[in-house]
């Protein structure tokens, strides 16, 4: 009797993984395809062609003594954006790497995707491409939500612990889908 009641409580156990397998799986169906996609986006981004991520152009030299100013660089940046971009885009700089074993600035302005990449030595435009990667790392990661919402973070925060647990969520009743069954006719021998 005690093999017969380990039976149905497995039984039992693998009806409800399976059910809450399946319901989570239809419920978040869509946010695991986004997250999916734009994860795979996201990992072959250097591998485009410079369609998602331009490729990293290399300067004359790493030594920094050798470079123009990051006021002047900067200058020649916001010039440049306007000359060769678009003149009605915003010219604020959100971020700027520096590649110094490159020899290049990268500068990423704010309220668009345009990257404008410099020689640091000599203050040449390299590259001046779009980074689509910023825009698909924001939906991958849900920031895209935040700033639409103005949640300052929050939006993001529930989005990735949730989809982080549904994840977990999924692998623990996956795993007990294909394990269960095993466990279970092994009881029953």
């Amino acid at each position: 009797m005690t093999k017969q009641r380990s039976r149905v409580k497995q039984a039992r156990i693998l009806r409800i993984f399976r059910k809450i397998h399946r319901t989570m799986g239809a419920f978040l169906f869509v946010f695991f395809f986004i997250v999916s996609v734009s994860g795979i986006l996201l990992g072959a981004k250097k591998n485009t062609g410079s369609f998602i991520l331009p490729e990293t152009q290399s300067g004359q030299t790493s030594n920094f003594e050798e470079w123009k100013s990051i006021a002047v660089l900067e200058q020649i940046a916001q010039q440049t954006l306007k000359d060769s971009v678009s003149s009605s885009l915003s010219s604020d700089i959100d971020r700027m790497d520096i590649r110094k074993e490159k020899g290049i600035v990268k500068f990423l302005f704010e309220k668009h995707i345009h990257e404008i990449q410099l020689d640091g030595a000599t203050g040449e435009v390299l590259s001046i491409g779009q980074r689509r990667s910023d825009v698909i790392e924001n939906i991958h990661d849900g920031s895209i939500m935040d700033d639409y919402l103005g949640t300052g973070g929050y939006f993001k925060l529930i989005y990735s612990v949730g989809m982080g647990i549904a994840l977990l969520v999924f692998t623990i009743t996956g795993f007990w889908l294909w394990y269960g069954p095993k466990k279970l006719r092994k009881t029953g021998r």
